[in-house]
């Protein structure tokens, strides 16, 4: 491993309290941590090149694909023993969300980490940690002289907290994508505060919606009729009605979990010019993420019936409108499950399945046929990621790659299958 030419030592060098040693791969997990890939303009220059580092460091070819002007997808590859047999994919994503910074105890991009070993920064969670527990678990299984059957890639996307239109879901339909010969996947999930791991086999479609409410004008001293903050206000009641409903589901229900109802946040709002003119037209957008329980059309015809109950000439657009559903198999006689579920049970690992509740680039590998999981081995941990001071421990980060260590290699020793070459 090349060694870390920006680490200083002492409090003011990204280390509170005490100087101790550390796991190298400690280290390069905090130097990760401080590359600024932070939206609205991430640093991909300079992810790329930590990319360029890992792949000499671990003597393996990487590939870019600009799948947008701007977006590199970064390919690190270990073939297989056999790589006409299809592939294990490890997917992660370089960037991460912005940071109030006022609200962290540390500086969100110095990747501090205080006496107990919690390591604190922007991404620490979501989800640089999985990006380095993937290439220590490949460094790990490359140095012990294992031979795999299956070829592993490492793919780090550019874009998946800005909803991966620019990234992964232009890329899956890439020819490039095509010749990866993926069968499975592995991409990101969530901590969780207890002793289970969760593992998500499915998510939400997001949908992100803007209703426009027109209405008559007029001057701020008279009563106008027909405005467009009345039919904003029965929107937005319908929809926040909506949303009491299916957070009472949720409360009310043993068996459920986030990921099994629809959740709706109100957004954003628009409208208006000066403080005495009504406007003639007013807006509101609303986050939906919708379980794949959910008919779709059904839904959809419902948004439909509330906009023309709030008035005249209300309508509505998407910026962003998922409509696959599908689901990654947990059933024991699927091979791909099995190999991780047992890999799992053998590391004494407790597992909880659930539809994961916001959306990630895993929907889009489903939703062209691949099997996809989204995992993050993180437990007793509390879930922070977007969160103020979102930190991991690192007992819990070395733990996790440990985890991948075996996962990957059962993963890619799973035998042929039928209609494989």
């Amino acid at each position: 491993m090349l060694p870390d030419k920006d680490e200083p030592s002492g409090v003011g060098g990204g280390q509170a309290g005490p100087v101790r040693s550390e796991d190298p791969a400690v280290t390069l997990f905090r130097q990760y941590l401080r590359l600024r890939t932070v939206h609205p303009e991430p640093d991909y220059d300079a992810a790329l090149q930590f990319l360029d580092r890992i792949a000499l460091e671990l003597g393996l070819p990487i590939k870019k694909v600009e799948v947008c002007p701007g977006r590199v997808i970064a390919i690190i590859t270990w073939t297989g023993a056999n790589p006409a047999l299809k592939s294990i994919l490890l997917n992660s994503h370089t960037d991460v969300v912005p940071v109030y910074q006022e609200h962290w105890k540390y500086d969100a991009f110095a990747a501090i980490k205080d006496e107990d070993g919690n390591i604190y920064g922007r991404g620490t969670q979501d989800m640089k940690c999985v990006t380095i527990q993937y290439i220590e678990a490949i460094r790990r299984l490359k140095s012990q002289g294992k031979t795999l059957s299956r070829t592993v890639h490492m793919m780090f996307v550019p874009d998946e907290e800005v909803g991966g239109q620019k990234g992964m879901e232009k890329f899956v339909e890439h020819p490039e994508f095509k010749k990866l010969n993926i069968g499975f996947a592995l991409d990101e999930g969530l901590a969780n505060p207890g002793e289970s791991f969760t593992v998500f086999y499915g998510e939400k479609n997001p949908w992100w919606i803007t209703v426009t409410c027109p209405g008559n004008p007029g001057h701020g001293s008279r009563f106008v009729e027909n405005t467009a903050a009345e039919k904003l206000r029965r929107v937005i009641n319908t929809f926040l009605d909506f949303r009491e409903t299916e957070k009472k589901r949720l409360n009310t229900s043993e068996c459920f979990t986030l990921g099994d109802v629809t959740t709706v946040n109100m957004t954003m709002v628009k409208g208006g010019l000066t403080y005495n003119m009504v406007p003639a037209e007013m807006d509101v957008s609303f986050d939906l993420r919708i379980p794949p329980t959910v008919n779709l059309q059904e839904f959809e015809e419902r948004i439909k019936q509330w906009c023309k109950e709030a008035g005249d000439g209300v309508s509505y657009k998407f910026a962003q409108k998922h409509m696959n559903q599908s689901v990654t198999s947990t059933a024991d006689s699927d091979p791909w499950w099995n190999a991780f579920s047992m890999t799992c049970k053998a590391m004494n690992m407790k597992l909880k399945t659930e539809i994961f509740p916001a959306a990630t680039d895993s929907r889009f590998i489903r939703a062209v046929g691949l099997p996809a999981i989204g995992f993050s081995p993180m437990n007793h941990t509390p879930i922070l990621l977007h969160d103020h001071n979102e930190f991991l421990n690192e007992d819990v980060f070395l733990r996790g790659i440990q985890v991948y260590e075996q996962l990957v290699a059962s993963l890619a020793s799973v035998p042929r299958l039928v209609g494989e070459a």
